[in-house]
């Protein structure tokens, strides 16, 4: 059997670097040559810090593709960073890298140096004829509760090639010190509860999990020299690290979520949500959230590249997302969190996740899509006929290169670029014609995984209908010509569609 090992060193310079956690995911597209280089892997790496200059002097001797991409960051508590690039594999076979940073932020559990292991499989697959893609997920580098609150955090992991999605925590040599959080216990299905807890327990806790994949039935692996294993539902593929900060913080004047604690509210997706878009398509994705007793709240989050954010005012903001080609057929993940500051004291709402899965046709000039999702209390969404309205401007961050740097390159973040969409007017004849329809997602594994006919989301169209047709004798006609063009064009069947009285199109769920 063919092998050989991925050498990703990840090593961080100065003794001052406080490590905040790693995340990795992979994926491999149609089984073809990368070229001399060997098969194409695109992976996604995102690292966490006490600060980001110190994610600056992270050196990937040459394996990471273009310089990092910056996420998010909380000034004098963490900063996560991410690398999206593409690495290529001579053969395929099976590849295990050791990856290490700096010293892991102080902790309870002992924790100090820090250390993750990564298995891939790039063997063939007998069920989907190509390798294999790791389990998809992601964190914030701080995840905080006060220790006398209860709160279950529900880990959204999806796998793009139907797979049985698992969680653990890592065991030698997949860490240095490998002892797991005292107040934390994780299930097989990616949750984690805390219980109310005395207050000798307080601190950060450093998190080291492991997410794996499984077959849902027998399958066969075949590497290049021809050589065969089976793999069963009980063997395991492949194994990516997700590691994080626990903070257990002084108990709270009350757990009831909206007074200290942040609460969400419509129109912020649920947990397991799951919004398409495509190619160059914007997607708006609105969050609220209330805490009465709260001075001042602000939105943190961990998502994909060009991901940005905004506030309209207290409890109101929009996370705002243009995909670029790079991430075009893939699931991408995206947690958040509003935290709030009362008194000094910092809490957090529950940790929510969703996943914005692209298509892999490109879109010009559309307007953003903004998302909600299902609730009684949010209107149906209206379409109205075409006016001039200018969409408004997204923020894209340029995606890295996939040119490998020299040897011990220091990276740094890329250029942000601001660019707005032109505003244009389709005229469609009988039937109308909608904006192209969202991609079918990849089955997931995981259970809290909301499946998409339950995911509620909203396609603005600026058209102008033309039909001989009566609005007023044979509105009937016209409300079912543009249903079924827009079931062709892949809406849910369910859909309702009526006419306003304004002459308005109004479409909901």
């Amino acid at each position: 059997m063919l092998s050989s090992v991925l050498l990703l060193p990840l090593l961080i310079s100065g003794a001052q670097a406080s490590f905040y956690g790693v995340v990795f995911n992979y994926a491999f597209g149609d089984l073809q040559p990368g070229g001399y280089a060997g098969y194409a892997v695109p992976y996604d790496l995102k690292v966490s810090f006490n600060s980001c200059e110190e994610f600056n002097t992270l050196n990937c001797y040459g394996y990471c593709s273009g310089p990092p991409y910056s996420i998010d960051e909380i000034g004098g508590e963490w900063c996560q960073k991410g690398h999206a690039g593409t690495f290529y594999s001579p053969y395929l076979s099976t590849l295990t890298q050791l990856v290490s940073a700096s010293a892991w932020t102080e902790n309870r559990n002992g924790i100090v140096s820090s250390r993750a292991f990564l298995q891939f499989d790039l063997r063939n697959r007998s069920d989907i004829n190509k390798p294999n893609s790791s389990p998809r997920t992601t964190i914030l580098p701080l995840v905080r509760v006060p220790s006398n609150c209860q709160r279950n955090i529900n880990l959204l992991v999806s796998d793009p090639d139907g797979d049985d999605s698992r969680c653990r925590y890592a065991a030698a040599p997949e860490c240095d010190i490998c002892t797991p959080p005292s107040v934390l216990n994780i299930s097989p299905s990616c949750s984690l509860s805390f219980s109310p807890t005395n207050s000798s327990d307080e601190g950060p806790y450093a998190v080291q999990m492991v997410v794996e994949d499984f077959p849902r039935q027998n399958i066969t692996l075949t590497d290049s020299s021809g050589s065969q294993v089976m793999k069963t539902p009980s063997d395991s593929i492949s194994s990516m690290p997700v590691q994080f900060v626990f903070k257990v913080d002084p108990a709270a004047p009350s757990c009831t979520e909206g007074e200290f604690l942040p609460r969400f509210l419509p129109p912020t997706p649920q947990n397991g949500a799951q919004i398409f878009t495509n190619v160059n398509q914007t997607v708006q994705i609105l969050l609220r959230a209330e805490a009465t007793q709260a001075e001042t709240m602000e939105l943190l989050f961990s998502g994909p590249l060009g991901l940005t954010k905004s506030s309209s005012g207290s409890g109101n903001f929009t996370l705002t997302w243009t995909p670029s080609a790079s991430g075009a057929g893939l699931d991408h993940h995206l947690c958040f969190v509003v935290q709030a500051n009362s008194s000094g004291s910092i809490y957090q709402s529950d940790l929510r996740c969703i996943i914005l899965t692209t298509g892999s046709n490109p879109v010009t000039a559309s307007p953003p899509t903004t998302t909600t999702p299902p609730t009684t209390t949010t209107p149906p969404t209206t379409t109205t006929p075409p006016t001039t309205t200018t969409p408004p401007t997204t923020t894209t961050t340029t995606p890295p290169t996939t040119t490998t740097p020299p040897a011990t390159t220091t990276t740094t973040p890329p250029t942000t670029t601001t660019t707005t969409p032109p505003t244009t007017t389709t005229s469609p004849t009988t039937p109308p014609v909608t904006p192209p329809p969202p991609t079918t997602p990849p089955p997931s594994s995981n259970p809290n995984l909301t499946p998409a006919s339950e995911s509620y989301y909203v396609l603005a169209l600026n058209a102008k209908l033309s039909t001989s047709l009566s609005l007023k004798n044979e509105s009937a006609t016209i409300i079912k010509l543009i249903k079924d063009e827009m079931v062709r064009q892949g809406l849910p069947a369910g859909i309702i569609v009526e006419l306003l009285s304004s002459g308005g199109v109004q479409v909901a769920p």
